[in-house]
């Protein structure tokens, strides 16, 4: 398979851009109503001018013919005090529309989370009726996976990835108590309450030198690399890191960028367990608004590559569990005073995730690749967040998850967009793609008291 299909939302080209553009209309608009007022005023005192007055003496005649004609264009059906108001009433019409759409927006948002906790709520609160249905529709669904799908249960998933969606949607209903209501992120909260935390133990692998990043294509091979050390590298010694940072600097050495590649899970242990800095309980605690160990760890090799003294630009780029890391990050690293202006993400859950509206964020998901849906949001689509589909479906979880070709030739794919989206993202992120040499300085990140 390769990729097709793809569709742009969101960012510059987006409907919430466009929503931005009424507002900005409403307020010139505005300004041109106050505008045409202030000259109205000021006309109105030429009608009561003793000059004007004075001449009435002479050429009563032609004097009346003035006063008309100014009153007239001052205060007739169409001079400028009508015209004004005319004017400011369009101002508050195009502020109207922008507040309307956006309403409907957020409104159909919650409905379709509201439709899901109602219908999990059903499932526990009449389990006789609930069971009879899970079983007409499982019995539908076995019936579709063995005659279609020759009793391929994964390929039938990944073909059907909006079932995740309504599951985890359903989630919070089923787990409700009627004293008790539960929504998605309390539910995300109690999950996460049963892994535990830990501080990072941050360790220097290897800095090597290396062609700078020159599109999109290259950020996620990179990535791609840091992911997959055994693939790239040599198998007799792969790099036991888990971060690296590409330090991007100009032709006189100057640093224009930091790229940070962040991968994505390693382990998948049971609540209440601890394994490494790319496990589970990550996933569940950055989903759910938390610090992690890895959070804490990309900050520390931050810190030890310079980033906070130079104050250059830092481009968070990250698969799966990485980039939920680096979504959530984010917020948190400029509070802590480093110039993070970009991010990247392919194939992660990030729409229930708030990023700065200062900060440019590249979402890349493939349809049927089904960890994206685990959230069970789609991404806002807003000014600063384009978030790019596409079909590339192999008939396995594995590959349609994987970066290298999937979200690599996406990426590639992209380069040779002119979406207006995508393209004002490339335009904003030559700090990263645009230098003349870099080095990699590669890190591990464990948790204190695991390897």
């Amino acid at each position: 398979m390769s990729v097709s299909n793809v569709e742009v939302s969101g960012g510059a080209g987006g409907t919430e851009a466009k929503y931005e553009d009424l507002m900005a209309m409403s307020t010139v608009t505005s300004e041109v109503s106050d505008d045409t007022v202030a000259v109205a005023v000021a006309g109105h005192k030429f009608l009561a001018e003793p000059d004007v007055l004075a001449s009435a003496l002479l050429n009563p005649a032609g004097v009346a013919k003035f006063e008309a004609a100014m009153a007239l264009a001052l205060d007739g059906p169409t001079g400028l005090t009508a015209t004004s108001a005319a004017i400011s009433l369009r101002g508050d019409a195009l502020r109207a529309t922008k507040i309307a759409y956006e309403l409907a927006d957020e409104l159909a948002a919650k409905g379709l989370d509201a439709g899901r906790w109602l219908a999990g709520r059903v499932v526990t609160a009449g389990p006789l009726s609930a069971a009879a249905a899970a079983a007409l529709g499982g019995s539908a669904i076995a019936t579709d996976v063995y005659a279609n799908y020759g009793g391929d249960w994964q390929k039938w998933l990944v073909d059907h990835p909006g079932l995740v969606d309504t599951l985890i949607g359903m989630s919070p209903g089923m787990l409700s108590h009627p004293l008790v209501p539960l929504d998605l992120a309390t539910t995300l909260d109690l999950f996460a309450a049963t892994y535990p935390d830990s501080d990072a133990l941050v360790t220097d692998s290897r800095t090597y030198g290396q062609e700078p990043p020159r599109n999109l294509h290259d950020l996620l091979d990179g990535l791609a690399r840091r992911n997959d050390s055994k693939g790239f590298e040599s198998e007799l010694d792969p790099d036991p890191a888990n971060v690296d940072v590409r330090v991007v600097r100009d032709v006189n050495g100057d640093v224009t960028g930091y790229v940070v590649d962040i991968p994505g899970t390693k382990d998948w242990n049971l609540p209440g367990t601890q394994m490494s800095a790319n496990d589970l309980g990550v996933n569940v605690d950055a989903m759910a608004g938390n610090n992690t160990v890895l959070q804490k760890g990309v900050e520390e090799a931050l810190r030890r590559a310079g980033a906070q003294d130079t104050g250059a630009p830092i481009m968070l780029v990250g698969h799966s569990q990485g980039g939920i890391v680096a979504a959530q990050a984010t917020g948190d690293l400029i509070a802590g005073g480093y110039n993070v202006t970009h991010v990247v993400t392919a194939g992660s859950p990030v729409g229930r995730i708030e990023i700065p509206g200062n900060v440019q964020m590249l979402s890349l998901e493939n349809r049927n690749d089904i960890v994206p849906h685990l959230d069970a949001g789609d991404n806002p689509g807003s000014p600063n967040r384009t978030t790019v589909t596409f079909d590339n479906n192999s008939g396995t979880v594995g590959e349609n998850h994987k970066i290298p070709g999937n979200y690599t030739d996406a990426a590639g794919n992209l380069d040779k967009s002119s979406d207006p989206s995508v393209r004002r993202f490339k335009e904003s992120a030559t700090a990263f793609t645009g230098g003349f040499k870099s080095e990699t300085h590669t890190y591990h990140v464990a948790r204190e008291g695991q390897k």
